[in-house]
């Protein structure tokens, strides 16, 4: 009897060690499987992620390439500092990018001078302040207004904006810099807005309840614990969105009367580095100097622009520890 029951228990045994192994080799290659899967996509994102760096690198390539023989026959310093940009002249052509650059700057503070308190107090309002409802309505409505194309911006400045600000100052330039500048803030508020409240929505709950139990107000816990420690993230939203002004094209094209001036007068018709571009491009001959000028101020644009998103990198990651 003994001896049965054994058989028995050895023949449930085998059993059991055959299904194991039938279930190692399943899983087994149901794991290699998945190990294979993780490492197309490990392996794609990576080459997704290094061409990047390689669409970045040929632009920079081409961009300072075709602008090099413009700062070979054009002294750099008179490039920059030239008052005169005038390189269709048979007599003098002049090639100085001062005054697009002035207009550049003139338009694109001007409307961070607008857009940035606009901006700020849209976000404390939708982060701290609105009903769930009536954020839920403002947020999207914001944002729309960054899928708006620039040619329609463009568009209401030179045909509405513009008669609105005439009669309102009586300025002589129908087209001028505050024109532009109005139209880029409100281009700049919802990208400005959309960062601003992600870093305040980053801020730790504990935080907002700790300054209530020390007993301070609704204002005062947004003035001295939400704005300081989401204070880096509002800052880099307002640096990427004046990046996002300072090379815009169409609206400005359209806006500002594009007269290279060297002027500080709102008021005053300005023509700006990427209207420059987007003008005179088409009907430059190819390999010309005045061709090779143009991609020098593309440079000199690039440069700023890169300037201006590295800041606003470092300024997250020196102080991301803040709203952690």
């Amino acid at each position: 009897m003994q001896k049965g029951s054994r058989l028995g228990s050895l023949r449930k045994s085998v059993r059991n060690l055959g299904s194991r192994d039938l279930w190692v080799e399943k899983y087994g290659n149901l794991a290699r499987s998945i190990k294979s899967k993780d490492w197309w996509i490990k392996n794609g994102l990576l080459v997704a992620t290094l061409s990047t760096i390689v669409i970045l690198g040929a632009v920079f390539y081409f961009l300072f390439s075709e602008a090099l023989p413009a700062f070979v026959r054009i002294n750099p310093i008179d490039f920059l500092s030239g008052e005169v940009w005038n390189p269709t002249s048979i007599i003098a052509p002049a090639y100085g990018i001062l005054p697009l650059m002035i207009g550049t700057f003139l338009v694109s503070l001007g409307a961070s001078a607008i857009a940035i308190p606009i901006g700020l107090g849209c976000t404390i309002y939708l982060a701290e302040i609105a009903h769930p409802r009536i954020k839920a309505v403002l947020k999207p409505a914001i944002e729309i207004l960054a899928g708006i194309p620039s040619v329609v911006y463009g568009f209401f400045a030179l045909v509405i904006l513009s008669g609105w600000i005439q009669a309102l100052f009586g300025n002589t330039y129908r087209l001028n810099a505050l024109n532009g500048a109005v139209m880029l803030a409100v281009m700049m508020v919802p990208i400005m807005v959309s960062l601003s409240e992600d870093a305040m929505n980053m801020v730790p709950k504990e935080l907002r309840e700790a300054a209530y139990a020390l007993g301070a107000t609704r204002w005062e816990t947004i003035k001295g614990v939400i704005i300081p420690a989401s204070l880096s993230g509002i800052v880099a939203a307002v640096i990427l969105s004046i990046g996002r002004a300072v090379g815009e094209t169409m609206t400005v094209l359209m806006a500002t009367g594009n007269t290279p001036l060297v002027t500080f007068d709102m008021l005053s018709s300005v023509e700006t580095m990427t209207a420059t571009i987007a003008i005179e491009m088409g009907e430059v001959p190819f390999g010309s100097l005045h061709y090779s000028a143009l991609f020098a101020i593309g440079a000199v644009l690039f440069i700023i622009t890169f300037a201006i998103n590295s800041i606003a990198d470092w300024l997250l990651s020196r102080y991301a520890e803040v709203y952690r």
